[in-house]
């Protein structure tokens, strides 16, 4: 489709994605007049792409100078509640990437996404390096089901070759920051692990952390911007 020209010169086109034997899924690219970087920014268990914190998050990444590509993985293509089998899932990050080095050659290429999405696609980067992509960004990394503290779900983190950035909550109950915190240290300069005080695992933060979930999304904005893999 036509790509369309917003009032602060940002261009937001929608795509499709063959994601191999799943079939097509949507995807929009946002970018601004100067982008710096592509992130591809895939979504979280439990809702698309379209999500109010997905469509935020994107536009104050636009505002930080970081274009994205947000997709949709098949099941919520087909507004299904269960996810894929991680196979369907990481093959449609690397067909997201993919997509993404075609639409923007010239700009550098971070990927990652919100919980599973940002898990999907370092479970990808674990099994086979993602084409161009530099870093990864998690946006809340699942390291466990709530109240089930483990990190099983970290395991193929060491076999991811680029830099990692984490952007945790300490209120996240699906990231433990006593278990987080030992296994970015293990994966050395590897990983940088960015802590937003009071926040949760939707980056909601109390009262007492004297700032709105609307600035939190645009530090974390900000963080993506000044990260350099």
């Amino acid at each position: 489709m036509g790509k369309q020209p917003t009032d602060n010169g940002m261009k937001t086109r929608e795509m499709r994605i063959k994601a191999g034997d799943a079939g097509e899924v949507s995807a929009v690219l946002t970018r601004p007049a100067k982008a710096q970087r592509l992130l591809v920014l895939a979504h979280g268990a439990g809702a698309g792409m379209h999500h109010a914190f997905m469509e935020a998050l994107a536009g104050e990444l636009a505002a930080a100078g970081v274009a994205t590509l947000r997709y949709q993985f098949p099941y919520m293509e087909k507004r299904q509640r269960v996810p894929d089998r991680p196979a369907v899932l990481t093959a449609t990050v690397r067909a997201a990437v993919h997509a993404a080095a075609e639409a923007a050659p010239e700009l550098p290429l971070l990927a990652g996404g919100k919980s599973l999405g940002g898990r999907m696609t370092s479970l990808a980067a674990s099994e086979e390096p993602l084409e161009r992509v530099e870093g990864l960004v998690f946006f809340g990394f699942p390291l466990h089901p709530p109240s089930q503290p483990g990190t099983k779900r970290a395991e193929h983190l060491a076999r991811v070759s680029v830099p990692m950035l984490f952007l945790q909550g300490t209120r996240d109950a699906l990231a433990d920051l006593t278990l987080l915190r030992p296994i970015c240290e293990g994966l050395g300069s590897r990983a940088t692990l960015d802590v937003i005080e009071t926040a949760d695992h939707s980056f909601h933060v109390l009262k007492r952390a004297g700032k709105t979930d609307a600035e939190v999304l645009r530090e974390l904005a900000q963080a993506v911007a000044r990260w350099k893999p």
